[in-house]
């Protein structure tokens, strides 16, 4: 018997695996520039964010786990490549509305996975950010505040919980001290991804989130509220006036701050505040088509970058 079929009886059987995938964390990732669309770093970096995808279904459909759904979660939307990622996995590119913001509809997804994550902003790790790099910093309830506690609080309505977490060291630490018990993994930013032994790494990684299917059963993550939140806009004080003042934010030069009773209502006044200024808002059916346009365009880019053709 082999360590796939050694669960415990009594474990969870997460059928379908809903996997978050971003690129700062990722193995091909080892700039700034390479997390920046059309980019030559950037092309190269979604074939290799697409490789560790790869690998990562490759091992969940080995441990008997029956689908596997993966959501491009870093700027367009457009970062994977599917004719790299195993054909049994499903792909989604893009971003929606809702039910859950950009996600959409998770489906009957029972396990949350997030690779290629970053830590939260104004704290030490690569490319540390949250939502946006225009955020220097945001602190909630006298903490910085990382997307590993937005993401997975946005699906514990559907009771989804959060199972595996890979990033750079900073992030996974965050990770583990947000949500407790979190299984995480992580990579060395420190090593160029020139020099790193990735499809090492991506077994590795892959293999951890397979035995993190074998632990206790995990709860959806639903911090309790009311939420403070303290927000430095980077550019100051006039782009936090552009960003801020239109939604009646609280603001003081470039300092905003929200008032959020539970932690849905602090993730939507984020997405306002980084993302829609009203009149995009009150447009966002056609906002989210013309935007998701410039991603496929920016994927098509990359694939001639890379010269692959689409086979998927």
């Amino acid at each position: 018997m082999n360590r796939f079929t050694q669960r415990p009886l009594d474990s969870p059987p997460y059928r379908h695996i809903l996997i978050l995938a971003d690129i700062e964390g990722s193995s091909g990732c080892g700039s700034y520039r390479a997390s920046s669309f059309m980019t030559r770093p950037w092309a190269r970096a979604c074939a290799a964010m697409s490789r560790d995808v790869d690998a990562l279904a490759g091992h969940l459909f080995d441990a008997g786990v029956r689908q596997v759904t993966v959501k491009d979660f870093h700027r367009t939307g457009y970062n994977l490549l599917p004719e790299m990622i195993d054909s049994r996995a499903r792909i989604v590119s893009g971003y929606r509305r809702g039910p859950v913001p950009g996600l959409g509809d998770p489906g009957d997804a029972d396990g949350l996975m997030m690779i290629g994550m970053h830590a939260a902003a104004g704290t030490a790790g690569f490319l540390a950010h949250t939502l946006t790099s225009r955020l220097a910093s945001l602190v909630v309830n006298g903490r910085p505040m990382a997307e590993v506690e937005l993401f997975s609080a946005s699906l514990a309505p559907h009771g989804i919980p959060p199972v595996f977490f890979s990033g750079c060291p900073a992030a996974c630490g965050q990770a583990r001290e947000r949500i407790p018990g979190m299984p995480t993994f992580f990579i060395d930013k420190r090593i160029p991804p020139d020099a790193l032994d990735a499809q090492r790494w991506r077994n590795e990684m892959a293999r951890a989130a397979v035995q993190a299917l074998d632990g206790r059963p995990a709860a959806p993550y639903c911090p309790a509220g009311p939420f403070q939140a303290e927000i430095t806009i980077r550019d100051g004080r006039r782009a936090a006036a552009k960003m801020a003042d239109p939604w009646g934010f609280e603001r003081s030069g470039a300092t905003v701050c929200i008032h959020a009773p539970d932690i849905h209502a602090l993730y939507y006044s984020l997405i306002r505040l980084c993302y829609l200024p009203p009149v995009v808002e009150k447009s966002l059916p056609l906002s989210l088509a013309l935007h998701n346009q410039l991603g496929r365009l920016g994927r098509l880019w990359v694939r001639r970058q890379l010269k692959i053709g689409y086979r998927h």
